[in-house]
């Protein structure tokens, strides 16, 4: 009887790990209409395809099912916040969807920041990682910005480095910059709770996961900053007036398995334009 029993626990742990792991398959689209929080002359629109973690040791989704998922979407610019891979065996694998990146053929360019995991890289094999990515085309950001001009208007893109590994500097990344739409890039969303005195009109981030594992709520996140206190661990938010998403990722960390979570891709609609300057009569 005692046999029994065990076999039945084994068996209904292996439904339920099977069944977590199916969901690292269930991708979803997610699409974000950002409405501008001010009128605007002659405005124009732009959608960025925001990926995150996609954590290559645990990806369940092959490149060519990431192109199927977007490619009868106008897609004017791709951001990527990080956390692309563990271990330097894993730098090669990167490499198909890097070229389905290219094969989307994004308007305005591939931009990319960097999250807590690629660092364990370390030294030489992390700038393996940062040279890939740039030889096919993804500029990369460590605390730095960049301007675009869209039609007339300046979309300002800034990479701020990762903030749970303590390698964020504000004052860098928005040294220089001129006035326009500012579009912050980062790993780790709990560095919003740092950025009052900041302005940025959308921040793009990661790092939770969404919780990954939700039974029957992500306790496991609570060492991962304030936002998870604040029940901020995926979606559209708005903190000090300023709107931010939390994307839950494409691939899993430790276990590739995901309850009440599903891995993500999203597309942003954001409208750019210079500020009216006519007065209500």
């Amino acid at each position: 009887m005692g046999i029994i029993s065990v076999l039945i626990a084994i068996m209904i742990v292996y439904y339920f790990i099977r069944k977590a792991n199916k969901n690292t398959y269930n991708v979803k689209l997610n699409k974000i209409d950002v409405q501008p929080t001010r009128d605007y002359v002659n405005p124009t629109q732009m959608n960025v395809l925001h990926l995150s973690d996609l954590h290559l040791e645990n990806l369940s989704i092959s490149p060519e099912e990431l192109y199927n998922k977007v490619k009868d979407e106008k897609i004017d610019l791709i951001a990527i916040t990080g956390d692309f891979l563990d271990r330097k065996r894993s730098i090669p694998k990167l490499v198909p969807y890097l070229d389905i990146l290219k094969r989307i053929t994004p308007t305005h360019g591939i931009y990319a920041v960097f999250g807590n995991h690629d660092y364990f890289l370390r030294n030489k094999n992390f700038e393996k990682l940062k040279q890939l990515l740039e030889e096919y085309g993804v500029k990369t950001f460590q605390n730095e910005n960049e301007s675009l001009v869209i039609h007339g208007h300046r979309l300002n893109l800034i990479g701020i480095d990762d903030f749970s590994s303590k390698r964020s500097n504000l004052i860098e990344s928005y040294s220089s910059l001129k006035a326009g739409y500012n579009l912050v890039l980062t790993h780790d969303p709990n560095l919003v709770l740092h950025m009052k005195d900041y302005h940025f009109d959308y921040l793009l981030s990661g790092h939770f996961h969404g919780g990954q594992i939700c039974y029957p709520k992500p306790y496991h996140l609570v060492k991962m900053g304030k936002l998870v206190r604040m029940n901020m661990i995926k979606g559209f938010h708005i903190h000090d007036g300023k709107r931010f998403y939390i994307n839950e990722g494409l691939g899993q960390t430790g276990v590739n398995i995901r309850v009440r979570s599903n891995p993500e891709i999203t597309i942003h609609r954001l409208t750019l334009g210079t500020e009216s300057t006519r007065q209500a009569i």
